[in-house]
């Protein structure tokens, strides 16, 4: 698991994104999800082969864009989730 984490971190310092569709350029599975009456609109991410997900919000700046973990788990794990909008493992 900390491998294809480690991997996926190490694809992220490659990425130059301006607009959400440019993240699904740079990871062509991640799937964005806007959400209504939350501060973040979500990006969800496979990991590992789609062995995990990982649910970010997400903040573009003026200069750079912000990923804020809002979930990690299996792909089993995530199936249980009623809403990525909602979810917060770290709350």
């Amino acid at each position: 698991m900390l491998k294809a984490f480690l991997d996926f971190r190490e694809q992220l310092r490659y990425c130059d994104w301006n607009i959400p569709s440019d993240i699904i350029k740079s990871f062509r599975t991640a799937d964005i999800v806007t959400c209504e009456g939350v501060p973040f609109n979500r990006v969800i991410f496979n990991v590992g082969g789609n062995k995990y997900r990982l649910i970010c919000g997400y903040k573009f700046g003026s200069r750079n864009i912000v990923l804020y973990v809002r979930f990690v788990g299996t792909h089993k794990d995530y199936d249980k989730i009623n809403d990525v909008c909602t979810v917060n493992m770290f709350a």
